[in-house]
């Protein structure tokens, strides 16, 4: 973020110091809920509401397909559960993603699984974003942990240390 003489503008206010990091589609406008967050909020909270229901009309073709093909109830059924079962288990990663770093391992190995329920992980964006920025408590936390020790390094003492009466 820079203005037009070139400077960088830091949304703490401090030219120093631990710099936030950009959420994806807001940047650090969550740093101080500036630069159209609100409108961004909306924004992606429509957005991914739409992904999912565009999404839900893809698999509908896709279940017409298993129709057409008289594949039979059982495997239909088949179907419907299990992008119902990976849809509510990404549903639920992606909300703890919000909260806490995921394990990149065990991201790993959902990597499947989160793409075959991908409908769960665009509700779970959808329903974050009436709140707040996905991800922006979790980004929050570290931010403001990263100042406070930012500070505390940097804060001057008062004094001579050399002269500080010992405790008897």
């Amino acid at each position: 973020m820079s203005d037009e003489s070139g400077t960088q503008n830091t949304p703490a206010g401090s030219e120093s110091g631990p710099r936030p990091e950009p959420l994806r589609f807001f940047g650090t406008t969550w740093v101080n809920h500036d630069d159209g967050y609100a409108l961004r909020r909306v924004a992606a909270a429509v957005g991914s509401l739409a992904a999912a229901a565009i999404s839900c009309l893809v698999l509908r073709f896709a279940f017409e397909g298993l129709r057409i093909a008289d594949t039979g109830s059982f495997v239909t059924l088949l179907v419907v559960v299990m992008f119902a079962v990976c849809s509510a288990l990404a549903f639920r990663h992606t909300w703890d993603g919000f909260r806490r770093r995921p394990d990149p391992d065990r991201q790993a190995s959902l990597r499947g699984l989160l793409a075959i329920g991908f409908v769960g992980s665009l509700l779970a964006y959808f329903f974050r974003c009436l709140t707040e920025a996905p991800g922006e408590k979790l980004h929050r936390d570290d931010y403001e942990t990263a100042l406070a020790q930012h500070r505390k390094r940097t804060t001057r003492r008062t004094g001579n240390p050399s002269k500080k009466r010992r405790r008897s």
